[in-house]
């Protein structure tokens, strides 16, 4: 047992920010409002189901995981968030069509009072959306203050006494890092200077970590992952995680790939193909967009496998990935999966795997855990990149020179060694000799 860490109570009420109200943030928030309701259960949510082993095995202690380090209840739960239409939550999540209608007329009034603040938006980032209720500024500074005028409204407005800020807005173009991004000094004069450099996912980001408030980047965007914002959160005290929701097959690929490397058996080659026909579908339909998710969704295999260690099983190994507009599909997203195998002395075996999925279903309580831990990581004393939250992305954000870890179980056994390790509890290393010698 080692000293616990000063944690400060989960006293009054908590504010979520979500960037953009559309099918995940509307399902997200409609969720907690049934689940508080007694209407349905928080199935898939760590922070609402999970249970934590403290000391060993014959002790016997699993308490759930919000009996053990102080989580904000969802009682005191307050969302908003900004959104490029001005549709009301109900409307939106109408509009989205995610949920049962019998389940949202009950949750009706409760959604129609949350309605979005106008949003920062740039269609030369996100090519295949526009909508009319957009911010104006003279240059992206003075649209980060706007956004930062925002926060301190709805604060104030809807008497709070925390904040988180999750962005779960659209996938913007593809990015790399540039002098802009190198220090707060640079990110500063690029917002004044409007460069290009700087997207509104950006925008949101220095905003939230400005004002010391938690942010978690649920897109594959360059976001919050820059020199610059990590800086400035050391600065403010903001805990930061991201970026790309874990859902479908890029979950499936972090059950499976550890399986398969575990048993040291070759992958010659790993088709994935996903069709969807939601607003993430028609702005993945955009190539630019499509190569930032490409991207996060193939470096998941290659940091898994280990090629440079294991030449023989995956050096060669064909990784496709395809993603199709499909209207017709709405939110519910099929992903198929054919993974050549090779086994012993070389003999080919298949594995193929059909997901049929629920995106915004399954992205859901990851927004309310990751929104929850972040809070929790706040009130430790904890800032910048909190990599412990990587097993909810498939790009975890991670220190610079190190390798991020995308093995599923690996990233849980992570988070709950971080909790145990707050609460003062022996970290478990499923050694187990001592039950033997």
């Amino acid at each position: 047992m080692s000293t616990p860490v000063e944690i400060a109570p989960a006293r009054g009420k908590l504010g979520v920010l979500l960037v953009g109200l559309g099918a995940v943030s509307t399902t997200t928030i409609a969720g907690v409002l049934a689940i508080r309701r007694g209407l349905a259960k928080p199935i898939g949510s760590l922070t609402q189901m999970g249970t934590i082993r403290l000391g060993k095995r014959t002790e016997g202690r699993s308490p759930k995981i919000s009996d053990v380090v102080p989580m904000a209840g969802l009682d005191d739960l307050g969302f908003g968030g900004w959104d490029i239409f001005a549709d009301d939550c109900y409307s939106a999540a109408k509009t989205a069509g995610v949920l049962e209608p019998a389940l949202l007329e009950q949750l009706r009034p409760e959604l129609e009072k949350i309605k979005p603040m106008s949003a920062v938006f740039d269609q030369r980032y996100v090519k295949r959306l526009d909508g009319p209720n957009v911010k104006k500024g003279k240059n992206k500074m003075d649209l980060a203050e706007q956004v930062i005028a925002d926060i301190r409204t709805f604060k104030a407005d809807n008497s709070l006494d925390r904040l988180v800020m999750v962005w779960c807005g659209s996938t913007e173009v593809f990015m790399t890092e540039s002098p802009a991004h190198a220090t707060p000094e640079n990110f500063v004069r690029a917002l004044e200077e409007n460069d290009a450099a700087i997207p509104s996912s950006m925008v949101y980001a220095y905003a939230a970590i400005r004002e010391g408030i938690p942010y978690a980047n649920a897109a594959p965007n360059l976001s919050a992952d820059i020199p610059a914002l990590v800086a400035l959160a050391a600065k403010t005290g903001s805990p930061l995680c991201g970026k790309d929701l874990k859902t479908g097959q890029t979950l499936i690929k972090t059950i499976i790939a550890p399986g398969l490397k575990a048993r040291l058996l070759g992958v010659a080659g790993w088709y994935s193909t996903n069709i969807l026909g939601n607003r993430d579908g028609e702005v993945l339909d955009d190539p630019e967009s499509f190569k930032t998710k490409e991207e996060s969704k193939k470096s998941v295999l290659d940091y898994i496998l280990q090629p440079q260690l294991y030449p023989d099983l995956y050096q060669d190994l064909c990784h496709v990935v395809r993603i199709n507009y499909y209207p017709p599909r709405g939110d519910n997203k099929e992903g198929w999966d054919n993974i050549d195998l090779v086994g012993w002395l070389g003999y080919p075996m298949q594995l193929k795997i059909n997901f049929l999925c629920r995106d915004s279903i399954l992205a859901a309580p990851i927004v309310l855990d990751v929104a929850l831990f972040l809070d929790l990581a706040k009130r430790s004393g904890m800032h910048g990149i909190q990599e412990w939250l990587s097993f909810y992305f498939k790009s975890p954000v991670h220190a610079p020179g190190l390798y991020p870890e995308h093995d599923l179980f690996i990233q849980l056994m992570k988070l709950k060694n971080t909790l145990r390790y707050l609460r003062g509890e022996e970290l478990i290393t499923h050694l187990g000799r001592e039950y033997y010698d």
